[in-house]
């Protein structure tokens, strides 16, 4: 199901839903929403954009498959394909929101809905400490 910034917003305040930016951690680091986790779905690499290879992984050591969460990206095409992803992967309780942090756009570039930055939502900015993507994917290599 595809939700608005201020419906996300308003389940994690209210029901404490965790909110997964899945946008690089360049991306993360220059503003997100306050609280959120960071799981790249795709990362930068020599020819450009590249699938994040971990992104299920860390996904799973770092989420219950029956967790409720909400996927969101920059514009709602990535947050789009990672919810997908996770679903078929069995996570059962995945909100994408549909307008990303900049706004969804329409066929000729024009903005159709404010993201969550837009919308003047609670935010924040940097990628230290234990909801960045470094810290997650440590997890992995733990004993």
């Amino acid at each position: 199901m595809r939700i608005s910034p201020q419906e996300a917003h308003a389940k994690m305040t209210g029901e404490g839903v965790a909110y997964v930016d899945v946008r690089t951690e360049e991306e993360f680091e220059a503003g997100h929403p306050q609280g959120a986790f960071n799981v790249p779905l795709m990362r930068a690499g020599a020819n450009g954009m590249e699938p994040n290879d971990d992104f299920l992984r860390v996904m799973e050591t770092s989420f219950e498959k029956n967790a409720p969460l909400i996927v969101g990206c920059k514009m709602g095409g990535r947050s789009a394909r990672a919810a997908e992803m996770l679903a078929a992967a069995g996570f059962a309780n995945v909100l994408d929101q549909r307008a990303g942090w900049d706004g969804a756009r329409g066929s000729f570039g024009e903005l159709t809905e404010p993201g969550w930055s837009r919308a003047k939502l609670p935010a924040e900015h940097g990628a230290e400490g234990p909801r960045a993507y470094a810290s997650l994917r440590a997890a992995l290599t733990k004993p």
